[in-house]
């Protein structure tokens, strides 16, 4: 079994779920007391938060290149990075290191085009929706990303920071992120990404009328396979 090294904390709500996610789904291929050879460095993730409202994205790139080199010298055989938002700076990171970082943006493209969506509506951060890492990395697979429209990328983005990494889940967020839906589907969206590790605590892709995709636990299952050797690494794929 290889080594899974995940940067995590960002925010640790969602770096939980990894590490259960991770460990059940070793076990439930391996059986019996098998679990998941996994490093961890959780970051404090206050200090990501002031580098994204300063636009320090250097800065945040040098602090994430040294936790990835870290991670590798004690032995991870792939790298994490747990939030969909710090991909900004997954070809900085992957730059730093010799062992794969697996991409969260790949990994959920391709599971959409297995799926035959092409047009989901990706929820997420205000940084993941209104950069162009995001999308940009999509069109690579041929997969065109939608985001709602200002208000209601500020309520999803709100909802994320104020209440999901704070470990608070209240049922009007998770009916305004229906009614973001729901306004999705009509502008055409055929799926739903759900393009921040903390919305699987809200919603889950049952709860949603069109076909949906957890990041978290996508990202996570890669991970899986790759550790166990039962399934390609996605982390080039787009290379």
């Amino acid at each position: 079994m290889k080594t899974i090294g995940l940067i995590g904390g960002m925010s640790w709500e969602s770096t939980a779920v990894y590490y259960r996610r991770l460990n059940e789904q070793v076990r439930n291929v391996r059986g019996g007391l098998h679990s998941a050879e996994i490093l961890m460095r959780s970051i404090d993730f206050d200090s990501i938060v002031a580098m994204q409202k300063a636009d320090d994205w250097d800065g945040a790139a040098k602090v994430l290149q040294k936790i990835a080199r870290e991670l590798q010298a004690a032995g991870a055989d792939c790298v994490l990075i747990c939030t969909n938002t710090m991909h900004k700076l997954a070809d900085a990171v992957q730059s730093a290191i010799d062992v794969p970082l697996l991409n969260i943006i790949d990994i959920c493209a391709l599971e959409l085009k297995a799926a035959g969506a092409r047009k989901p509506l990706l929820l997420a951060t205000r940084y993941t929706m209104e950069h162009d890492f995001y999308r940009e990395r999509m069109s690579r697979h041929g997969v065109e990303t939608i985001v709602p429209d200002a208000d209601d990328r500020t309520a999803v983005h709100d909802i994320i920071f104020s209440e999901l990494c704070c470990g608070i889940i209240r049922d009007g967020s998770r009916e305004r992120y229906m009614d973001v839906i729901a306004r999705g589907r009509a502008a055409g969206a055929d799926s739903v990404i759900l393009g921040c590790t903390e919305i699987g605590l809200l919603i889950q892709p049952e709860n949603i009328d069109l076909p949906a995709f957890d990041s978290t636990l996508l990202h996570a299952d890669a991970a899986v396979d790759f550790a166990l050797g039962d399934g390609p690494s996605s982390h080039a794929d787009a290379a």
